[in-house]
């Protein structure tokens, strides 16, 4: 059976969608099954569905059905169980709490047809989301026609709300993106990104920052943050109170850090090969000279861990072990489960990108920033559409969505080979398969004490795959990794500061295995924040403690500018 690729499917839902018949024809007392959006073209396209389970479906869809036009003409007011659907003005209206009733109706059904279809998992796995992304994108709550607290704001300010809805519409689209946060509460450099540092090296490619002490002593070894080069360093260092970055200088670390340059078409031609050696190798070359230092802590940060990692794994080929201990924040090595992200990338996506971008060329931010909105829509697109345009809210101050709206390009050669060696063929994690910068890569030859960190209900990086280092890092010597899981997601599990107490995270001090299933069902949850753990970790590789020197850089790689840089600054193209 060829299952169509979830884009073509997606085309041709919305063009049934977009004609008002079709979307009407379900609120209807007993529809026909064909006249659901998306049953006839699935049908039409191969997908098989067993007659049996289908007429299941459908006795079952049409049971519940004539129960809620039963209660509906009776004048009861429908159960809806959903937060879009939860204020006030959604039942008060019967003919409202109907709609959403029966839209979260046809919602289950398509999702129970999408899960009946007899396919690989993979294609499975693509109908399942195009499924969601169009059953959420036709919410009621989505279209001022069917929202009635949109309504009744527009009757409550005589239409102003209509008016400032349009212009935020307006202004968003001349942005290019919608609005996620006040983006004039925030200044990167100002109330952003404020540590206190200087550049003290930059090349093409990036910009390496070392941060002012905040104690009398440090650690003699200093620590290296490598954060990812899609999106921007400063998620490590948003404001005092939640930058990781400011707590590693208060728990005396001497703290470097790479900011990636936001790549304009100077560096269409970068690969991957530069990020590893004109990027991170250099950075590590830089602060050990600053320092005077052999060995350095160093942490990465989603695929800055994967460059990471790859990074000192060229190093270890070379005879050269840099790295006093390894720190991996919600990162991929082995990419035998990548979560959601899955759908985007097979054979036939990947030689598109590869036939536009392979030779040259950028990934512009703003087509990863909708990826990744795409994954969360209805809490980073209808939600924002719904408050900003169908009600003319202005949305509130929010220092992370602030970050996450400021876009960055990928250059076109790293970004394919990126997609092809590890989420398409997983082939980083091979010993030996690979060869980046001239070298071999092999995991298994970094010699550091490793910390493994997860988030539980990441769905960037599902917990379990970053569990997935493990094995990788030290197999001869599992007793020198570590491995923590954190509450919340890939970003709020990560940015969890100590002081603020919240949250949770779970330690397990017995022998590290191969499955993190098992890790789990041993494991015991803590109060608060990971952070801690995070901070012994690097005090017990940090070597002795020394006398803080107030000086940043030397005589060789003088300061160039305060912190965070201009690099930082820049926005996509």
């Amino acid at each position: 059976m060829n299952v169509p690729d979830p884009q073509a499917i997606a085309t041709d839902w919305l063009a049934q969608f977009s004609d008002p018949n079709q979307w009407q024809s379900w609120f209807k007392m007993m529809p026909e099954m064909d006249a659901i959006p998306g049953a006839a073209m699935l049908r039409d396209a191969g997908a098989v569905i067993r007659p049996d389970v289908m007429d299941q479906l459908k006795n079952d869809y049409m049971a519940e059905f004539g129960l809620l036009w039963q209660a509906f003409l009776a004048g009861k007011a429908p159960a809806v169980n959903d937060r879009r659907f939860s204020a006030p003005a959604w039942l008060a209206n019967p003919v409202s709490a109907f709609h959403a009733a029966s839209y979260l109706l046809n919602a289950k059904f398509l999702s129970a047809m999408a899960d009946a279809v007899e396919t690989t998992s993979h294609q499975k796995q693509k109908i399942r989301f195009t499924v969601q992304q169009i059953v959420d994108a036709m919410s009621p709550a989505n279209f001022l026609a069917t929202n009635p607290e949109a309504q009744e704001k527009l009757i409550q300010t005589k239409g102003e709300s209509l008016a400032k809805g349009l212009a935020n519409m307006l202004g968003d689209i001349q942005k290019g993106h919608i609005s996620l946060s006040d983006e004039k509460a925030f200044e990167v450099g100002r109330n952003l990104a404020n540590t206190e540092g200087q550049v003290v090296f930059e090349n093409e490619l990036f910009q390496l920052l070392q941060y002012a002490p905040l104690t009398a002593e440090v650690h003699e070894r200093p620590l290296l943050m490598v954060p990812p080069c899609i999106n921007k360093y400063y998620i490590l260092d948003l404001q005092p109170e939640n930058s990781l970055v400011r707590y590693a200088v208060e728990q005396g670390n001497t703290v470097f850090l790479v900011s990636w340059r936001n790549p304009d078409r100077s560096l269409a031609k970068t690969s991957w090969d530069d990020y590893v050696e004109q990027g991170v190798l250099r950075a590590i070359a830089v602060a050990s000279e600053i320092s005077k230092q052999d060995q350095l802590n160093m942490l990465g940060f989603c695929v800055g861990g994967t460059l990471l990692s790859t990074s000192l794994a060229v190093l270890a080929a070379r005879g050269e072990h840099p790295a006093a201990s390894l720190t991996l924040l919600t990162t991929f090595l082995d990419f035998s489960d990548t979560g959601i992200l899955n759908v985007f990338v097979d054979e036939a996506q990947v030689k598109l990108r590869e036939q536009t971008l392979r030779e040259g060329g950028l990934m512009p931010g703003r087509d990863l920033a909708s990826t990744f909105s795409s994954l969360r829509p209805n809490d980073l697109v209808w939600n924002y559409v719904q408050s900003n345009y169908l009600k003319g809210n202005e949305p509130p101050p929010f220092d992370l969505l602030y970050w996450n709206s400021d876009s960055t390009n990928l250059p076109g050669p790293m970004f394919c080979w990126y997609l092809r060696n590890t989420y398409l063929e997983n082939n980083l994690k091979v010993a030996d398969k690979l060869s980046v910068a001239g070298e071999k890569i092999d995991f298994a030859n970094i010699d550091a004490p490793a910390f493994i960190y997860g988030s539980r209900e990441d769905h960037i990086v599902p917990w379990q795959s970053a569990y997935g280092s493990v094995p990788l890092l030290n197999p001869d010597k599992p007793e020198a990794n570590r491995f923590i899981l954190g509450a919340s997601g890939h970003i709020a599990g990560v940015i969890n500061p100590a002081a603020k107490k919240k949250r949770s995270y779970w330690t397990n001090d017995g022998k590290l295995g191969q499955d993190a299933d098992s890790w789990f069902a041993g494991a015991t949850e803590q109060p608060g924040s990971w952070w801690p753990e995070w901070a012994a970790f690097l005090a017990e590789h940090g070597g002795k403690r020394v006398k803080a020197r107030s000086k940043l850089g030397n005589t060789k790689y003088k300061p160039i500018e305060a912190a965070p840089g201009r690099y930082v600054k820049a926005k996509a193209e």
